[in-house]
């Protein structure tokens, strides 16, 4: 991953608009006074020792202004290309330049950022020396707290020059944005998958092919291998025969993203996780798994605008996947229609969906999907701390209850339409759940006449 700059101030350059780009201090203006003064006042009275007492700051102002400043400082802030994830270290690099002939006495620097970066020494002033035609350096070390993009900046920093006696219009940089992949728990699931239908991959299939699972022995055809010879019944029976082998093919895994609602309190990588930490947490982990074994992830979100990432395999689509979790965000309810198209879901793949059922509609959607054939999981990502309210009297206790109640009920309708629902805890989470698809896919279904 390459470092990423930001360049270029959110305002036009000092100068560019007809504003000087810099202007004098009122230590010039004082000096300028005081001497004048002393000058006027021992000529008029004829004082040569109240003139001789203004020679010097005279002789100062005149050396300090020997060559004045044209050029404003530059600023840069380079982030350094290391993997950034949740309690990761963020490290960047700000550079402040100097382009003029003139030495910058003092360029203080202020640096903004954003909450969820723990960055010590961008709450307070920085300031420096910058001699001519070289450059400054300010590290900028902490931690990341949170997954997302977050700003390091704005930068603004004004310098002064001339002994103080010239200083700069403040100069702004624009924010560096950090990308912080969320923190994925250790995830491993059973190799069961209930429908591995792609053409190569790691999961044994029902299907004929070239493998090592043995399907049975069948008289030998046009096409079979050599190799494939089972000498012991060919001897036996007289016509030579082959061993059959099950296909070992991949399979496809979508992950629904339920992004209506969000509740519980954020506490960043060290703290408590809200609706949303926990669904892209689980989604990061489970794309990880399959991916790394060669299956393909797809990834779709269910809210307004139904943002989705087609399906793939390999490192690549790993790293697309993170990139595509940098951008979930709560969207709301959704008003009217289905934006989660059955057709948008392939037929063998098996859905994962990521939600804290707290939208009606999530619960329906459930139930198509598992009506329309496909194998739904559901991952109930509602937090410990979401089922807490506020004391507000006396029903409130009753409402909490009811609405526990009316959960409960709709777990259960979920399990009758044949979708399971487990809680998130990480390793092993769908372990059972999926050992039972993978057998229920594996049993003979029953024929209509």
């Amino acid at each position: 991953m390459p470092p990423s700059a930001a360049a270029g101030p959110l305002a036009p350059q000092p100068g560019a608009d007809g504003a000087p780009a810099w202007r004098p201090t009122r230590a010039l203006g004082r000096a300028v006074l005081v001497s004048g003064l002393l000058l006027i006042i021992g000529v008029v009275l004829g004082r040569t020792d109240v003139v001789l007492l203004a020679t010097p700051f005279l002789i100062g102002t005149a050396y300090s202004l020997r060559v004045r400043p044209v050029v404003p400082p530059d600023l840069a802030i380079t982030i350094e290309a290391i993997n950034r994830v949740e309690g990761g270290e963020v490290v960047a690099e700000l550079e402040v330049i100097n382009a003029d002939r003139v030495r910058y006495d003092l360029v203080l620097v202020r640096v903004r950022r954003s909450s969820w970066l723990r960055v010590d020494a961008a709450d307070r002033a920085h300031g420096l020396a910058v001699e001519a035609g070289t450059g400054g350096v300010i590290m900028l070390e902490g931690e990341a707290m949170r997954w997302g993009r977050h700003d390091l900046g704005p930068v603004a920093a004004a310098a002064a020059a001339c002994d103080g006696l010239f200083a700069s219009a403040p100069v702004v940089l624009r924010a560096a944005r950090i990308a912080v992949y969320p923190r994925t728990e250790p995830f491993q699931a059973v190799d069961a998958m209930p429908n591995a239908a792609g053409l190569v991959g790691g999961h044994r299939s029902r299907r004929p092919g070239q493998s090592g699972e043995l399907a049975g022995v069948r008289v030998f055809g046009p096409g079979d291998r050599l190799r494939r010879i089972d000498w012991r019944t060919s001897l036996r029976t007289g016509q030579l025969h082959v061993a059959a082998t099950l296909s070992d093919r991949d399979a496809e895994v979508a992950l629904l993203l339920d992004v209506t609602a969000e509740t519980g309190n954020s506490g960043g990588v060290h703290g408590g996780a809200s609706v949303l930490d926990t669904t892209v947490r689980a989604a990061a982990a489970i794309a990880e798994h399959y991916l790394h074994r060669g299956d393909r992830v797809s990834l779709l979100e269910y809210g307004p605008a139904a943002r989705r990432l087609r399906a793939a395999a390999g490192r690549r689509q790993y790293l697309t996947v993170l990139e595509w979790l940098l951008e979930v965000r709560q969207q709301g309810s959704v008003d009217g229609g289905d934006p989660v198209a059955a057709h948008l879901v392939s037929s063998n793949a098996l859905v994962v969906v990521l939600t804290p059922l707290l939208d009606p509609g999530a619960a329906e959607m459930l139930a198509r999907l598992a009506r329309s054939g496909r194998y739904v999981v559901a991952v109930d990502t509602l937090p410990t701390s979401g089922l807490t309210v506020p004391a507000g009297g006396p029903w409130t206790e009753m409402a909490l209850r009811l609405w526990r109640m009316e959960r409960e009920n709709t777990l259960g309708r979920l399990r009758e339409h044949g979708v399971p629902v487990v809680s998130w805890a990480g390793a092993g989470s769908l372990d059972l759940v999926l050992r039972d698809i993978a057998r229920f896919a594996g049993a003979p279904r029953p024929g209509i006449r």
